[in-house]
């Protein structure tokens, strides 16, 4: 059996093993190099050739750009303008969610932009009263056209612009793209728009993202920390000298809590040893029975903190709150605490037991015991891995979404502009220009090396390297010959639109059935071949490609950003067509009609 039959049997198998979705598809693309290996098709080196591949590089890079835009509330910012600017008018917020959409998928890619959006889209809906299934479709939809508008944009742009470049036509230009990119776009959202609420439906999601963008004023309501006053001891005051740790002076004035002392020497957070003067205590409770208090026992009103004022000092680029529950046989078991204590470098704000606030006396604390613990985000992130206190909403998602533009956001939006003014003016390679954005997200600390780590999205970064080997083997075992020779023959004089019509046509069926940059990778080797049997220039028929495996719109599986919006969004296998047919059209008019216009044969 010759390397070429391999090859298509391998290629029909992993098609098949893709639409079947028993396997994971990273397990796939890395067993397809193997038994590529295995079968002798290609050596070691071809086999693995993939996972040093630039593209592959490029990709994994871009996640963690992606990340520490996400990491450091650039996209909650973007969010919240968006909210902003659409108003009351659910057309305008369709039309801006899928413009930003768009945008922030040509600059971080699909995966990424659909992910920051997706919460926002939902919660969006949700406050709107209208279905989530009515915004999340477009996004994705949107978002699947605004990956042509850059090099960034898509593995597929990347894989298509290195194919370009080893074909002897050149690599396709950082903006090139959005010659064919544009009109996509534009036909997506015209689309959308005029037909979108026929087509599609009015159904509720199922389990949705958590709200957290007013997290701050929820936990101030919650702990009733809408009237906070900081008093400061005065000289002579009836409390100097008294224990820090007990506050039976404030059993006469209801409604009043201590919940921290900051101690006037030091200027830290104490709550042992004795109160002195100049000392300030934070107290919550009434403001006339605070006003009595202060009057009772020689104290300044330093500062009065509303509910809004209390609500920016929670959550706020430096630090923040978070609630934690006292799981069973923790350590902390029978620690006793109150307001003001230090629990892991965090302070305690207050300390509940059945719903009930424990107020200023000490807890000997029980299993199910919530305490609200205030502290820079380090020490919110670290107390998320101990297995002793158990988080009620993660430090890093109240972030993202409650603290747009966060610390280290101006690094962020610098690292991203400084990558895209490299990649525009081509002074770098792509790959260099990628990687040096992501070394600058880690050593700015924008995001962790764990963070960058998680992510990347390593699904996509395996099937681009163990697919890499396949589009080798078909290409040198002249099975891309092959096929070219069949798609020739079939379409004889017809001349080189025709072909175009013909590789659209396989590569929108493979695009629903497995990855677009899977079907771009199958498809490269195949299309240079025809397009030199025709004796045409491979660069628009490579482009061509590059819009049809941009079109995966009739199944859920067909991107992994159809299927993030399919749960959120309440949709059905058979949703995806009604929309996803004009939307074929819309790329089929593109990437027959206007890309031989913008790139001769």
């Amino acid at each position: 059996m010759s390397d070429a039959t391999i090859s298509l049997i391998i290629l029909a198998v992993i098609v098949v093993l893709f639409v079947w979705n028993r396997f994971p598809v990273e397990v796939v693309a890395i067993g397809t190099a193997l038994t590529l290996y295995f079968t002798g098709v290609l050596d070691l080196s071809q086999a693995l050739a993939g996972f040093g591949d630039p593209a592959v590089i490029l990709i994994a890079c871009l996640f963690v750009v992606s990340e520490g835009l996400d990491a450091s509330g650039v996209t909650a910012w973007v969010g919240q303008e968006l909210v902003d600017k659409a108003g009351d008018s659910t057309r305008r917020l369709l039309l801006l969610t899928m413009l930003l959409s768009a945008l922030l998928t040509a600059i971080i890619g699909l995966n990424g932009s659909v992910a920051a959006l997706l919460p926002m889209a939902v919660i969006v809906a949700i406050r709107r009263g209208e279905p989530p299934s009515q915004l999340l479709m477009p996004l994705a939809f949107a978002g699947s056209a605004g990956g042509m508008l850059l090099l960034t944009g898509s593995p597929v742009n990347v894989v298509i612009s290195e194919a370009a470049d080893e074909a002897g036509v050149g690599t396709f230009g950082f903006a090139e793209f959005a010659l064919a990119g544009i009109p996509l776009v534009a036909g997506t959202v015209l689309v959308v728009m005029l037909l979108g609420r026929r087509l599609l439906p009015q159904r509720a999601g199922g389990a949705q993202a958590p709200d957290l963008s007013g997290h701050a004023a929820t936990l101030v309501e919650h702990y009733s920390l809408d009237n906070v006053f900081h008093l400061r001891v005065q000289p002579g005051s009836a409390i100097v000298g008294t224990d820090r740790d007990n506050w039976d002076s404030l059993d006469a004035y209801p409604g009043l809590n201590v919940i921290t002392v900051l101690d006037a020497e030091t200027h830290h957070f104490v709550f042992d040893g004795v109160v002195g003067e100049g000392d300030r205590l934070t107290i919550i409770g009434p403001p006339d029975v605070v006003g009595t208090y202060a009057v009772d026992f020689g104290l300044e009103v330093e500062a009065v903190r509303d509910a809004a004022a209390v609500s920016d000092r929670l959550l706020n680029r430096e630090s923040g709150a978070a609630e934690v529950v006292v799981p069973p046989r923790s350590r902390f078991e029978g620690e006793t605490l109150r307001p003001g204590h230090v629990l892991n470098g965090l302070v305690v704000l207050a300390v509940e037991r059945q719903g009930k606030d424990r107020g200023s006396t000490n807890t000997e604390l029980q299993a199910g015991d919530v305490l609200l613990v205030e502290g820079d985000w380090s020490s919110l992130d670290e107390i998320t891995l101990d297995r002793d206190l158990l988080i009620v909403d993660a430090p890093e998602m109240v972030r993202r979404q409650a603290v747009p533009m966060g610390a280290r956001s101006l690094e962020a939006v610098v690292v991203l502009g400084a990558m895209v003014v490299l990649l525009a003016t081509g002074i770098a390679p792509a790959v260099i220009a990628t990687m040096l954005a992501a070394g600058a997200m880690i050593v700015l600390r924008v995001v962790s090396v764990q963070q960058a780590y998680r992510g990347i999205s390593w699904t996509t970064v395996l099937l681009v390297a163990g697919l890499i080997p396949l589009s080798t083997a078909i290409t040198d075992s002249g099975a891309a010959q092959k096929i070219a020779d069949l798609l020739v023959d079939a379409v004889g004089d017809a001349g080189p639109t025709v072909l175009l019509v013909a590789l659209f046509i396989v590569t929108v069926t493979f695009g629903q059935l497995i990855s677009n940059t899977a079907t771009a990778l199958v498809m490269i080797p195949i299309a240079v071949s025809a397009a030199g049997q025709l004796d045409i220039s491979a660069r628009p028929v490579l482009m061509s490609v590059c819009v049809a495996a941009s079109a995966s719109f009739l199944t859920p599986v067909a991107t992994p950003a159809n299927m993030m919006v399919m749960g959120p969004g309440g949709y059905r296998f058979g949703d995806y067509w009604k929309l996803g047919l004009p939307m074929i059209v819309v790329f089929f008019a593109v990437s027959v009609g206007l890309v031989p216009l913008i790139w001769q044969f």
